[in-house]
């Protein structure tokens, strides 16, 4: 009976692939109205008790993104410097909008590769960046939670900044 129950666990879809990028991009939008939200002069600067300003934390969000799906499609591991080297994105961005400008670009490399991962590989095993460890679906939820995680710090700043952030409801949740 157990390997019965195992079979149909492993066979029964929760969510689909295009349902996990659609809520995955309902956060990245939100993360991106964060962005939008930070004075230009602050972004890059402001910090609460030692922590990193925001755009440290969003070029961390750029870094992992689109590379690590690039990886579980490819098992090559680049950074995003490479992978973007032809679509005119800053990689090292200095203003808000170039940091938005590549944001953008991310978001749309991601919506064109992530359904050329085959449903088989989010169970794959993989070793991302040569020392992450674990099934492919585990790393993306990684990512998906980092950025929540530090959207959070985010929320801290604009607080006390004095700004009201976006609601952190508001993202589309219509899977």
């Amino acid at each position: 009976m157990e390997n019965n129950t195992l079979s149909a666990a492993t066979t029964t879809t929760v969510i689909t692939p295009g349902q996990l990028l659609k809520h995955w991009q309902g956060h990245r939008a939100l993360t991106r109205r964060m962005i939008e939200a930070f004075p230009e002069d602050q972004l890059f600067t402001f910090s609460v008790g030692g922590m990193r300003p925001f755009s440290t934390l969003v070029m961390e969000f750029c870094g992992m993104a689109f590379p690590s799906v690039y990886g579980v499609i490819t098992d090559e591991w680049l950074g995003i410097d490479v992978l973007l080297k032809d679509t005119g994105a800053v990689v090292k961005p200095t203003t808000k909008a170039e940091l938005l400008q590549l944001w953008d670009v991310i978001t749309e490399k991601l919506n064109e590769w992530w359904p050329k991962i085959p449903v088989e590989a989010f169970q794959k095993e993989i070793t991302a960046f040569g020392q992450y460890e674990g099934k492919s679906v585990s790393i993306l939820f990684y990512i998906f939670d980092n950025e929540i995680h530090h959207r959070g710090q985010g929320y801290v700043y604009l607080r006390a900044l004095g700004i009201e952030p976006p609601a952190f409801w508001d993202r589309d949740q219509n899977l």
